[in-house]
């Protein structure tokens, strides 16, 4: 059978075309500095990124890279230079680059993740990401982990006395200044190093949320635990994309992402966080390891010491052009709305 010309550059076409619509396929290369198991990539990371996957019919997926590119504290600079597409971040890994993000971090914001979570969302929207202390990636949302508690080796604590000269491990921003304060020694470390720092005695306990125990097998390790209502402090994250793989999304599949994320994602990240935080206190009552519940005369100690915190906040951002107060009032009274429903 003779072959036309014409039928050689049809079947020329023909082959081309799953190449070509396997080029128009954009894999994101996801980051973690934590275990797959843990909540952040188990329950939020992955699970949004499934959602992407299905919302743009398979044009964009996610890739988990085996390991970390970078250590925990360098992740947003890693994402922004393309060392990774997709990542999460503790901005307080890096003292003093982000100032307006402490707005969440302040002790008794609330005592749900899910709350604190979408209201600094609505905040980040209307108030914050106009100031640009994210610039160079790609904001998918920000939100903040569970209230922060008080876990250690040592003793029972129930009154600021208790803490005094206790080294405790810390995330870094708000809960530092908050440690500090209350007279305890601080060591800014991420949180997977938490483990052998105790183990080791290098630490006499952590600020933590609830779920920590659990995610990082704590447990076996810690002797005492106080729970304060309202949270000691909280601990703000961002999810973010490179800049220069966002813009490599067409605008209708960037569409249909920014719809799963924002205060939709910030939420599922909150109830994540809230249902691990169930799991991990849980785990510390199976282990019988001595609770106390802040007193009301405990929780007025700890404000007395650190109210100054907000006011010298406000104080701070006032440089950059931000109404603190007025973020603050707008951040809690969303929390308390939220925290109605």
């Amino acid at each position: 059978m003779k072959i036309t010309t014409t039928a050689i550059g049809a079947l020329a076409c023909a082959l081309l075309l799953p190449a070509t619509g396997a080029s128009a396929q954009t894999v994101l290369n996801v980051n973690a500095w934590v275990p797959p198991s843990h909540l952040l990539v188990a329950d939020v990371t992955m699970p949004f990124c499934k959602d992407v996957e299905t919302a743009t019919q398979g044009r964009v997926k996610c890739n988990l890279l085996p390991k970390a590119v970078v250590a925990a504290p360098q992740t947003f600079d890693a994402v922004k230079d393309g060392l990774a597409d997709l990542s999460f971040s503790v901005h307080g890994y890096t003292p003093g680059r982000f100032v307006l993000t402490d707005v969440a971090e302040f002790p008794f914001l609330g005592d749900t993740s899910e709350a604190i979570s979408v209201a600094y969302q609505r905040l980040h929207e209307k108030m914050l990401d106009k100031f640009g202390e994210h610039k160079g990636v790609h904001v998918l949302a920000v939100f903040t982990h569970g209230p922060g508690q008080i876990y250690n080796t040592k003793h029972a604590i129930t009154s600021l006395k208790d803490l005094e000269g206790l080294k405790i491990r810390v995330g870094g921003g708000m809960v530092n200044e908050v440690a500090k304060l209350l007279g305890s020694v601080p060591m800014l470390k991420p949180a997977p190093e938490s483990y052998e720092l105790l183990s080791q005695g290098v630490a006499d306990g952590v600020f933590f949320p609830k779920e920590s125990p659990l995610s990082f097998k704590l447990v076996p390790l810690i002797k005492h635990v106080t729970y304060v209502p309202g949270g000691l402090y909280n601990t703000s994250f961002v999810m973010i994309m490179n800049e220069t793989k966002w813009k490599q999304i067409s605008p209708a599949d960037q569409a249909a992402i920014t719809k799963l994320s924002g205060e939709a994602l910030a939420r599922r990240a909150g109830q994540a966080w809230d249902a691990t935080d169930q799991k991990g206190e849980q785990a510390v009552r199976a282990a019988n390891i001595p609770i106390v519940i802040a007193s009301p005369q405990f929780i007025a100690e700890i404000k007395s010491k650190t109210s100054r915190l907000e006011s010298g906040w406000i104080e701070k951002v006032k440089a950059k052009g931000l109404d603190g107060a007025a973020a603050l009032a707008a951040l809690r009274g969303d929390i308390a709305s939220l925290s109605k429903k």
